[in-house]
């Protein structure tokens, strides 16, 4: 298998994509590993090592995070995720994985890879982390700040395809993200979309609130990504903010120090639930390629995660079943 990757794209870039490249490579050496960005800044960075899986793409140009995406997508022919994204389209590559400009990542999975026929608009899907430690999937995440009900449909049908794929749920539930569990309950969007998804050929549970995400309410959750983004984002606000404290409380005298050796195991394991380096990426659904978003902050250790998704997503010939399942209309 192939996977282009993005080695401009993040905050962090090239030298944390490059330190992960590495780590996948030397894990997964049945997996060709393709940087794709500018040569003579990516090699040094490659410490010499002679990694027979790690292929360098050159890329002259560089797409910036307050680039406008469609402009930036069309000027810049031979910026580094554009070239990943052509790769994918070209079969070049298997997949491709980029922490860069989200926008501008939509706008080359719609015009470069292309959408799946019958879907309108991709979604980002990432798994959230849950208490009972299997997670549940959201989308979109800001692929799109808008949707239609009819669009959130086909989110919930990618959602719920992806982990029946991906997952192996038989019959994953599907709530939409709401201010209250009533069935009439919302904006003007969320009341059109209801009875919608009430027809839709997936398991549909109804409505969830924010509050409930982190307990599991169900295995997809569907929203616009207006509102997907600001709760990724208040989620990650909030769990910085409590493992922060808490670090503060058990660090100010003696004893509390000895209570935190004491609870040490648990709250690694708690912190490591809530860290989205652990998840690597979130796949653009929707795209008929594969295409993964690797969070803009993204480290080494993330990107080697993200590798990981894509080989396992590659493995179960994830976008071609999703594809089938899609253009044949058949029920969840």
């Amino acid at each position: 298998m192939r996977i282009a990757i993005d080695a401009m794209g993040g905050d962090h870039a090239p030298y944390a994509v490059v330190e992960g490249a590495i780590a996948a490579a030397e894990e997964w050496p049945d997996t060709k590993i393709i940087l794709v960005g500018d040569t003579a800044v990516i090699e040094p960075l490659l410490q010499g090592k002679k990694l027979s899986n790690i292929e360098l793409r050159h890329a002259s140009e560089v797409i910036e995070p307050d680039d406008e995406p469609v402009k930036a997508v069309r000027r810049k022919k031979d910026a580094s995720m554009v070239v990943a994204g052509r790769m994918v389209k070209e079969q070049e590559a298997d997949a491709m994985i980029s922490a860069g400009n989200t926008g501008a990542l939509m706008t080359i999975g719609t015009l470069v890879v292309g959408r799946i026929k019958g879907i309108e608009r991709a979604a980002l899907a990432q798994m959230f982390p849950t208490i009972d430690g299997a997670g549940v999937l959201v989308l979109d995440l800001g692929a799109n700040v808008d949707a239609s009900p009819e669009q959130l449909v086909q989110y919930a049908v990618l959602g719920s395809l992806y982990r029946s794929k991906f997952h192996g749920l038989t019959k994953p539930s599907v709530g939409l993200l709401n201010i209250g569990t009533e069935a009439m309950k919302g904006n003007e969007l969320t009341k059109a979309a209801f009875p919608l998804l009430e027809q839709a050929p997936i398991h549909f549970v109804g409505n969830v609130e924010s509050r409930d995400v982190l307990r599991k309410p169900c295995d997809v959750i569907v929203c616009d990504g207006f509102a997907g983004n600001i709760m990724l984002k208040s989620v990650e606000g909030a769990a910085s903010v409590i493992m922060s404290e808490l670090k503060k409380e058990f660090m100010r005298n003696f004893l509390t120090k000895l209570a935190a050796a004491i609870v040490k195991k648990g709250m690694l394991q708690m912190r490591k639930k809530m860290d989205y380096t652990e998840h690597g990426a979130a796949p653009l659904l929707g795209v008929s390629g594969l295409v993964l978003k690797g969070h803009g902050s993204s480290n080494s250790y993330a990107f080697k995660n993200a590798v990981r998704q894509a080989r396992i997503a590659i493995q179960n010939d994830l976008v071609r079943s999703m594809s089938s399942e899609i253009s044949n209309g058949s029920e969840m």
